[in-house]
């Protein structure tokens, strides 16, 4: 498999782009973002946009493809809904339109997994801004692309390495650490860890999903 991951420098991505660089059955990752991740690997090409609502200089990069896996994300702390927009609605849905115009030319089962989160409203209509901002980008993505996903990982364990860029989440995660194992055995549909969406991920690529939204208990 061919596969573009989004957001490889964020918690959720790094543990993506981890396991997809050690997956057998992927050739090639090419990430997609601001900033380089600093990784190494023979399997590994890196775009850098300086918009990610803008592809259109890099289209040709993104043709040919198996899977994409959307990971880039914003914490909606101290932002408006419009700034929280541009980021989870429109960046997200520039990548499935591109998708949408490119793939049937080249590779017409291309899998699009969108990361939103566990409490997304897939109503787009509810009180909590980020719920039903990343919910109307889930609903508006699997219209789009027949292979569209939306995975809804819960409370996230951060494992390998992988670090949020978020100062608060690190801190949060930081005090936190030492329950996870507790966590994870009065909670263990609640809790996964960034290696285990990323293994989730390839496998929806390989082998589809019966459910289009993917919450923590089918991620794990």
């Amino acid at each position: 498999m061919r596969v573009v991951v989004f957001g490889a420098t964020g918690m959720v991505g790094q543990g993506v782009l981890r396991e997809c660089l050690l997956a057998d059955d992927v050739r090639e990752v090419l990430t997609v973002g601001r900033r380089p991740t600093g990784a190494r690997d023979p399997k590994l090409r890196e775009l850098t946009v300086a918009d990610v609502g803008e592809l259109d200089a890099v289209r040709a990069e993104l043709t040919d493809v198996d899977a994409c896996f959307y990971c880039l994300g914003v914490s909606s702390l101290g932002l408006d809904e419009a700034a929280y927009t541009r980021v989870s609605y429109d960046y997200p849905m520039a990548a499935a339109r591109l998708f949408a115009q490119v793939s049937p030319q080249v590779s017409p089962q291309v899998t699009f997994v969108y990361v939103s989160g566990q409490g997304t409203d897939s109503s787009g209509q509810g009180r909590v801004m980020w719920a039903r901002v990343k919910g109307r980008a889930e609903n508006a993505i699997m219209d789009l692309l027949p292979n569209g996903y939306a995975a809804r990982p819960g409370f996230i364990q951060p494992t390998y390495g992988a670090v949020s860029k978020t100062r608060w989440y690190r801190f949060g995660y930081a005090v936190t650490r030492p329950l996870f194992p507790v966590l994870r055995r009065l909670l263990p549909n609640q809790v996964t860890t960034t290696d285990g969406i990323g293994r989730a991920m390839v496998r929806v690529a390989r082998e589809g999903s019966p459910v289009r939204v993917l919450g923590n208990r089918e991620l794990r």
